[in-house]
């Protein structure tokens, strides 16, 4: 039996739960030369870390014992960084060590804070918190830590990353120097590392996590996109994979509050997730994922930390994380306990380049796919539509209906009718732009139709920041209200690019650029003359027009910029 090393009732309580075989974790915790020491583990989000530490403790809680005592002060102590967390880890052990009459209880924010004290004061022999109320039952007197055993540090990584040294220093300084330390992290970085060093003593270091099999269950793929069509990226890969449940990340509150808001105007199923949300609204939101009311999520990294999400099958990077570990904590929301799961990085062309190497970095192989097509998400649609409808038992009501619907059409025109009705509930895709530059040839004897006469305008950005047709063209028509086939020359340079706009379109296009200016934009937008020096080093997209005077000196124009990129 594989968990026979462990006391009876733990045994049974894992046997009642359906465990048969330990995950790689649990497995490695239960080694023999595990015993009595403290551990350092880098274990995969979502591979049963939670029980893998439950087990370990019993050894030192229990000993010989199958049943607990009464407690009058704590025995163990979990830390972890959130609410929701620390709450998921108490429902584990109190199943796990409810049989030997182990009372868990929880501190945690957002609670009440007399409630927990009752608690506290009654007796638990495990107890579970975040570090901030943790610290304020210490403060109060509530908390005793005399007597602890065991102490655990679950998403070690986490709580950094959140701010929490103080705290949990703090609490690690008045536990007994000789209990057990564990410490759990999805990555060990150096400040973890640093951590271990001056809390724990001779530290075993078990590591699972390895690059291969901690991806395994995830199928990574990047998609490369115009920067304007990032929004109707996540929207057509919502639509693309109809995953049960779906998580949307971006870098900011603000950012997360308007692809929510566009999300559910466009008719998904979807909540928000970001700092800004009370307690009470977070708990909302996360019920309704639970209960199957909200498919889609929609946070920041902060804000999705610690959340175990039943049934999460796909995990979109709205925006790009900011390092390779951010990525593993993101894409770690799916493909998680054996389940399969889909991670999509939304990729602006710009930014090819720094998401390679992040991919790179992280160990991660992802394929590189087009962003789905309108015909696409209809194909699927179809497919899921055909087996979705499997013909079975019906009520004899719905069969009167049924014989009733096919006196008055055929049944080609009963299908049809049932077909729109599903699609009608159904988002709609969104059209994309098509990427690359407009393909048609240049005329070998003079300017294309149109651009006969024509002013150049220049923006601060060339090769060196990876300026691009592909983006800049959707980036002009968005800003200027034009249409690329509006847009002639485009001539790239190391620092600088320049392109043509028809005279007569002109005015319209710079006015349209003032009122779409923002103050934090990074591009600048000036108008460039009639005849510009040529760009070193520039190159032409394959449709442009009559090319710019080669001699005499640049037109002076004024500095002041008509606008700059979102």
């Amino acid at each position: 039996m594989p968990f026979s090393a462990l006391p009876a009732v733990i045994g049974e309580a894992l046997a009642a739960r359906g465990y048969e075989t330990p995950t790689d974790v649990q497995a490695a915790i239960l080694a023999p030369e595990t015993l009595g020491r403290d551990l350092l583990v880098s274990a995969q989000t979502g591979s049963g870390k939670t029980v893998a530490y439950g087990l370990a403790m019993a050894s030192t809680l229990m000993g010989e014992e199958e049943k607990f005592g009464f407690a009058k002060e704590p025995q163990a102590l979990i830390i972890a960084p959130t609410r929701e967390l620390a709450m998921q880890v108490q429902r584990e052990l109190t199943w796990l060590y409810g049989p030997a009459g182990a009372r868990v209880a929880s501190c945690v924010g957002g609670m009440n804070v007399r409630e927990e004290q009752r608690a506290l004061r009654n007796g638990a022999h495990i107890v579970v918190g975040t570090p901030g109320r943790l610290r304020d039952h210490l403060e109060r007197g509530s908390l005793i830590t005399s007597s602890l055993k065991v102490v655990v540090l679950d998403e070690a990584d986490e709580m950094l990353d959140l701010g929490f040294r103080e705290d949990i220093e703090e609490i690690l300084d008045v536990t007994p120097p000789e209990r057990r330390t564990l410490l759990f992290s999805a990555t060990i970085p150096r400040p973890i590392a640093i951590l271990a060093k001056t809390y724990q003593r001779d530290a075993m270091r078990i590591e699972t996590t390895s690059a291969g099999k901690a991806h395994a269950d995830i199928e990574y793929r990047a998609i490369a996109v115009a920067p304007a069509d990032i929004e109707h990226a996540v929207v057509n890969i919502l639509r693309f994979y109809e995953a049960n449940g779906a998580m949307v990340f971006c870098a900011t509150r603000e950012n997360v509050r308007r692809l929510h808001a566009s999300l559910v105007e466009r008719g998904f199923a979807a909540v928000a997730l970001s700092g800004e949300l009370s307690q009470n609204e977070r708990t909302h939101a996360l019920q309704a994922l639970r209960d199957k009311r909200a498919r889609v999520c929609v946070a920041t990294d902060v804000a999705a930390r610690g959340i175990d999400l039943p049934d999460l099958g796909l995990v979109v990077h709205a925006e790009l994380p900011i390092d390779p570990e951010t990525l593993q904590h993101r894409s770690g929301r799916t493909g998680r306990a054996g389940r399969k799961g889909t991670c999509v990085l939304i990729v602006p062309y710009p930014r090819r380049r720094r998401a390679e190497g992040m991919l790179r970095a992280a160990n991660v192989k992802a394929a590189w796919v087009p962003a789905p097509t309108i015909e696409d998400i209809r194909g699927q649609d179809q497919s899921r539509l055909l087996e979705t409808i499997q013909p079975g038992d019906a009520a004899e009501d719905d069969l009167a209906v049924a014989r009733q619907l096919l006196e008055r059409h055929s049944a080609e025109e009963i299908a049809a009718a049932f077909v729109r009705t599903q699609r009608q509930n159904l988002p709609e895709p969104e059209e994309m732009f098509a990427g690359g530059p407009d393909e048609r040839p240049a005329r070998p004897d003079g300017p294309r139709a149109g651009f006969e006469d024509t002013v150049w305008f220049r923006m601060n950005i060339g090769r060196s920041a990876n300026a691009d047709p592909r983006w800049l063209l959707p980036l002009l028509c968005r800003r200027g209200h034009i249409t690329k086939s509006d847009v002639g020359a485009i001539r790239i340079g190391d620092r600088e690019t320049l392109f043509q706009i028809p005279r007569h379109v002109a005015d319209r296009f710079a006015e349209s650029l003032r009122r779409t200016a923002g103050a934090d934009d990074d591009v600048l937008i000036e108008p460039a003359g009639d005849a510009p020096q040529p760009v070193q080093g520039g190159r032409r997209r394959p449709n442009e027009g009559g090319r710019p005077h080669a001699g005499g000196p640049r037109k002076q124009y004024s500095p002041r910029p008509y606008g700059r990129a979102r």
